[in-house]
C-alpha cells in the first residue's frame, strides 16, 4: 500500500537504534526524507549509513542527520538551524532508569519529566503551526505500554509519560484536527531492544535470578510468545504518519504482542 508521504520531510527522535531506528528505517523506505537525531555520534553516524545503504529506500529519499541531546534547548536549536519545518515528527527518548519512588529525589522527577513529556511537547510547539499552515502534518509520541498498564520499577516512566499522553488528548483535539494534522502515541510492550534488557536486569536484580531466567520469563507473559522487533513497529509508526490515517488523532495505540488484558 502507497502510504502517500513520499517526499515529506520527517523528524526522527532517538533513532540511532532500538525503536527510532525502526521508525526512521519505514519512513525512509517509504519515500520519506529523513533526519535522525540521537546524542552518541559514531552509533547515530552508523545508523544513517545503514539507512542510506537500504536497499528498499528510493534514490530520492534522504537522510540527514544531527548528533545532539535533543532533551536540551541546546541540542533541539541544532536541529532546528539544520532544518525548521517537517512534515512528520517522532518523538523519543531514552525511558528514565527503573527502581523504587522512596530512592528518587526531585531532580530525577525532573530529568524524567524533560525527556519524556516537556521535551516532545516543545517539539509540538515547535512544528505544528507549520503543519498546519501546509495542511499536512503528523506527530507519532512513542511512548510505553506503561501508560496504560503502569509497571512498579518503572514509576518515572509511568508518571512522566501520562503527563505526555494527558496532553496530547486535547491538543490532538483542538483546531489542529481540522487543519490536516493529527497527534498520536505509538506505545510499545516488550521489544527486543537495549531499553528492555536494562528494564530486564533491573528485575533480575530485584529477584535475584539471572537476566536470562526474568526474559524467559516475560516472554511466556506475552500472547504471542515472542518480542516485537524494531521493524514492525516502525511500520506501524509509518502507517499512523500516512495519509491514510488522516481520521486518527488522540489515539493511543497499543503494541504488546497482546499483553495488555484489558477490553478498553
Amino acid at each position: 500500500m502507497d502510504l502517500g508521504i513520499a517526499g515529506k520531510w520527517a523528524l526522527v527522535c532517538g533513532a540511532s537504534k532500538g525503536l527510532g531506528l525502526g521508525c526512521a528505517q519505514a519512513l525512509v523506505r517509504e519515500g520519506v526524507h529523513v533526519l535522525i537525531v540521537a546524542r552518541g555520534a559514531e552509533v547515530l553516524h552508523a545508523a544513517a549509513a545503514k539507512l542510506i545503504a537500504d536497499n528498499a529506500r528510493p534514490a530520492s529519499a534522504s537522510v540527514q542527520f544531527v548528533s545532539a541531546d535533543i532533551t536540551t534547548v541546546e541540542g533541539r536549536a541544532a536541529v532546528f538551524a539544520v532544518r525548521k519545518d517537517f512534515d512528520i515528527v517522532v518523538t523519543n527518548a531514552g525511558g528514565p532508569p527503573p527502581g523504587d519512588f522512596r530512592d528518587w529525589d526531585r531532580d530525577a522527577w525532573i530529568k524524567a519529566l524533560d525527556a519524556n513529556m516537556l521535551t516532545p511537547i516543545e517539539l509540538i510547539k515547535a512544528t505544528v503551526d507549520g503543519m498546519a499552515a501546509r495542511g499536512f502534518g503528523r506527530v507519532v509520541n512513542i511512548t510505553s505500554s506503561a501508560v496504560k498498564a503502569p509497571i512498579d520499577i518503572l514509576g518515572l516512566s509511568n508518571g512522566a509519560r501520562s503527563g505526555l499522553t494527558g496532553f496530547v488528548a486535547g491538543v490532538a483535539r483542538s483546531k489542529l484536527a481540522s487543519q490536516g494534522v493529527t497527534l498520536n502515541n505509538l506505545l510499545p510492550g516488550a521489544f527486543d531492544t537495549d531499553r528492555l534488557r536494562v528494564t530486564m536486569s533491573g528485575a533480575a536484580q530485584k529477584t535475584g535470578q539471572s537476566l536470562d531466567a526474568v526474559m524467559d520469563a516475560r516472554r511466556k507473559k506475552i500472547p504471542a510468545r515472542r518480542f516485537g522487533t524494531p521493524e514492525e513497529f516502525g511500520a506501524i509508526c509509518a502507517f499512523l504518519c500516512s495519509m491514510q490515517a488522516g481520521y486518527m488523532t488522540g489515539q493511543n495505540v497499543l503494541a504488546d504482542g497482546g499483553t495488555y488484558p484489558g477490553t478498553y
